[in-house]
């Protein structure tokens, strides 16, 4: 039912409340409304706000942007589910203040109005006693009426301004839940451990590494500033139809085979593969990430080798040919003859109490954060179920969605739960995409979908990486750094590993998913520096680990695109060229205002990459240096 003071088109919320609005802790967002009331009087609105222990906070006033629309800026600070509604009313003391002026200034009905505030005033006595006397004062009409009014007007400068409120009413409440920083915030570096540590032989053979050998890896990976250490699954490999190199059908004796092909003897979900050591082997590994500030992702893929336990175990849980056989996974044209997708619609309750199981044991080995393979070929009700269940009892766990599809399920994945998401960033390559694809995760699905930006993955080697040179990679890794809270790079990219595995194909040539990488961390070429340096400017300004506040920029140069963002007074301004292959000089249409400072405020930046200090109008762009992370220069 409309109210006396309706409030409309209140924002954020998701499909009318049904589900909770992402948030994490300290991140400002904006509650935006449409509050208006009948005639002449002036309303108010401000949201009312309940903590995640069911106690109500102090309400935030809303501010009148314009016309009806009224806006709120939140920050909550305690993790947890919050709900928030939208309080309106008419003010009555307000309404008063600007009609007495009107008929003061104009000598019209000046007594009956003081006394109309007499009465408005008297009704505030229970929040301010001195409002009695006032209200008195304003009959004397043995005092002028402009001196009356001025006492007035004193008081109500101190009065609560909700003291006096008529029609007040409120929306519905509707979720936010807000969760950890890094559930929004974080360089990732995904690694295979059998590849780290792993020794070419004088015979040409190759011997893998461990995760104790992985272990040592990770003072290179905190060093170029990394937050998580992501690893593809740990568990043992499947030898039925194993996959060989470069995904061949046949499997030499050494071939190491899919990580994604879990399940043998040794074990399934829970077991760690026999040739990359133990569980204790695994705990070392975390507890070295842990010192070095690095938390570790573990990939959660919901998939088997046909000697998994459960195949044998559960074969109900499993898709079966009209023969009786299992079939095995396909993405045509691919086939994954060693992999066998699990059926979630034979034991629904069965399999996810399972899978929960394998969850709940990682996190007790450490594991606070799972990127989830291939989300969207499972039920969203599933997702909802387990992530609901986790978040319940251990609400800083942290599921990436990894669901390169269509735009619906990947932002319904983000809606029933998913903490981050991967996106299309990957295939955004022009000037034009690049910069609407920044502004729609920014502002139009930030409410159900956080992003992070995968520079690449064992799966996609983009194709303008393909035989590319070192502007490229620079380019690429500040624009997906800057371009989210969230980014991610597999190994290799700083050292530029740029051979696809054909002329038509995003897979790499010679793919460690299939075979073990022996490679030189220290060659002249790496880009790691460069890496350590862009991680280390997102750590020191707040505005790049914030994701609503992105505002786009134009420029004089076809394929340069510019983007600021601000936070708490924190302002970065970027500007990538997308094509680096000459020197340009570039006038970006930004002026102090749109940055944060006053009008006519000269516009000095540095770049905090290089140091290098610029004007607006004239930012110098070269295949050394493809983008700038610029900040006001106050020398």
């Amino acid at each position: 039912m409309v109210t006396r003071v309706p409030v409309l088109d209140v924002r954020p919320q998701v499909e009318g409340g049904r589900f909770a609005v992402k948030a994490v802790e300290d991140e400002e967002f904006t509650v935006h409304a449409r509050v208006f009331g009948e005639g002449r009087a002036i309303v108010r609105a401000r949201v009312l706000l309940v903590g995640p222990d069911g106690v109500e906070r102090d309400p935030v006033p809303m501010v009148h942007v314009d016309n009806d629309h009224w806006a709120a800026s939140l920050r909550l600070h305690e993790v947890g589910p919050w709900t928030y509604a939208i309080e309106s009313w008419h003010d009555p003391v307000a309404t008063w203040v600007r009609d007495a002026e009107i008929k003061l200034e104009a000598d019209v009905d000046v007594d009956t109005t003081l006394a109309i505030g007499a009465q408005v005033l008297s009704r505030a006595r229970h929040a301010e006693p001195a409002a009695g006397p006032i209200a008195l004062h304003l009959y004397d009409v043995e005092v002028p009426a402009l001196e009356r009014f001025a006492a007035a007007l004193e008081l109500i400068a101190d009065l609560d301004p909700t003291a006096v409120r008529d029609h007040v009413d409120a929306t519905e409440p509707l979720p936010v839940f807000v969760d950890r920083e890094r559930a929004l915030v974080g360089a990732w570096y995904e690694l295979f451990p059998r590849s780290e540590g792993a020794e070419r032989l004088p015979d040409g053979s190759v011997r893998p590494g461990t995760l104790r050998t992985a272990a040592k890896r990770l003072e290179g990976v905190a060093a170029m500033g990394f937050d998580v250490v992501y690893l593809p699954p740990v568990h043992p490999i499947g030898r039925t139809a194993r996959k060989g190199r470069d995904n061949s059908l046949s499997a030499g004796p050494h071939d190491p085979g899919s990580p994604w092909a879990i399940g043998s003897s040794a074990g399934g979900h829970d077991a760690v593969e026999p040739a990359l050591g133990t569980i204790e082997d695994f705990d070392a590994f975390v507890e070295r990430a842990h010192q070095l500030g690095l938390e570790v992702a573990l990939d959660l893929a919901l998939q088997c080798s046909p000697d998994h336990p459960w195949v044998t175990e559960h074969p109900e849980w499993f898709v079966h040919r009209p023969d009786g056989t299992i079939a095995h996974a396909e993405n045509p044209p691919k086939s994954y003859e060693d992999i066998y997708p699990l059926d979630f619609d034979a034991d629904p309750d069965g399999l996810r109490a399972e899978v929960e199981r394998v969850v709940r044991h990682w996190m007790d080995h450490g594991v606070r954060i799972f990127r989830v393979d291939n989300p969207h070929t499972k039920p969203l009700v599933f997702w909802e179920r387990l992530l609901a269940d986790v978040r319940a009892t251990d609400p800083d766990v942290v599921f990436l969605s990894e669901a390169f599809t269509v735009p619906a399920m990947l932002h319904a994945l983000g809606t029933v739960g998913f903490h981050q998401s991967y996106t299309y960033f990957t295939w955004r390559e022009g000037s034009r995409e690049t910069i609407d694809y920044l502004d729609e995760v920014a502002h139009r699905t930030s409410d159900v979908m956080r992003p992070n930006f995968f520079v690449n993955t064992p799966d996609i080697l983009p194709r303008y990486l393909q035989g590319a040179d070192a502007s490229m990679f620079r380019m690429r890794a500040v624009l997906a750094a800057t371009g989210s809270p969230s980014w991610g790079m597999y190994a290799g990219y700083e050292l530029l590993e740029n051979e696809p595995a054909g002329p038509d194909t995003e897979e790499y040539a010679r793919s460690e998913k299939y075979e073990v990488k022996v490679r030189d961390w220290d060659a002249d070429h790496s880009i790691a520096p460069f890496v350590a340096r862009l991680n280390e400017v997102r750590r020191q300004h707040l505005a790049l680990r914030r994701l609503r506040n992105l505002a786009r920029h134009g420029t004089d140069q076809a394929g340069v695109i510019a983007y600021s963002r601000l936070s708490d007074h924190d302002v970065v301004l970027v500007v990538v060229d997308l094509f680096p292959a000459f020197r340009k000089r570039v006038r970006v249409h930004v002026g102090p205002e749109d940055l944060g400072l006053a009008s006519g405020t000269p516009l000095r930046l540095r770049d905090e990459l290089d140091g290098s200090t610029w004007q607006a109008d004239a930012i110098e762009l070269s295949p050394l240096a493809p983008a700038r992370v610029l900040v006001i220069d106050a020398g």
